[in-house]
């Protein structure tokens, strides 16, 4: 009998932490998006105008460069601003790999660039993002530079398959 309650709590417990975690995604600002097309690997997405916080960073690759970026945008988020105010955060959260690599968070929409708080971190900018259309394939598990390669490579197979123009820009 002691075996069946304590498994019961153990399921209970799960159960409620499930719900939480559910809820608490749930309430993260995203930034917005519609799906215009969707193929079988990929969607074509048309993002909404927003703007952003970001981080240049001297790295090329992702595994060199997100906790650095994460880090630097994290602690301004979490109140290491002028005015030490705590910025909820959003998602999500973007590095765009390249020659260099930059890392952004979409600043929640209460905010503009006269209402922000100034950052102690000269390396931080913001950057307002006009409305873009973007294709998008999605994976599953953290990213890392194999696995970004490998559906990148995936991605630009499929819409020169589709013999659709782009640009060819890694965002993660």
């Amino acid at each position: 009998m002691k075996v069946v309650l304590i498994i019961s709590s153990i399921l209970a417990l799960i159960g409620i932490g499930q719900i939480y975690i559910s809820r608490s995604t749930q309430q993260t600002e995203q930034h917005r998006y519609k799906v215009i097309k969707k193929f079988d690997q990929f969607e074509i997405r048309k993002y909404e105008a927003a703007l952003f916080s970001s981080v240049k960073l001297n790295k090329k690759g992702y595994k060199e460069s997100a906790s650095e970026g994460f880090g630097i945008l994290a602690g301004y988020i979490f109140g290491d601003n002028k005015t030490n105010e705590k910025i909820a955060m959003t998602s999500p959260v973007v590095m765009e790999l390249g020659d260099t690599a930059k890392m952004r968070f979409m600043v929640p929409k209460s905010y503009t660039l006269k209402n922000l708080p100034t950052p102690k971190n000269d390396k931080i900018l913001f950057e307002k993002q006009e409305e873009k259309i973007m294709a998008a394939i999605r994976f599953d598990g953290w990213a890392d530079d194999e696995k970004i390669e490998k559906y990148k490579s995936i991605l630009l197979a499929e819409l020169d398959k589709e013999q659709l123009n782009y640009i060819p820009k890694c965002i993660i």
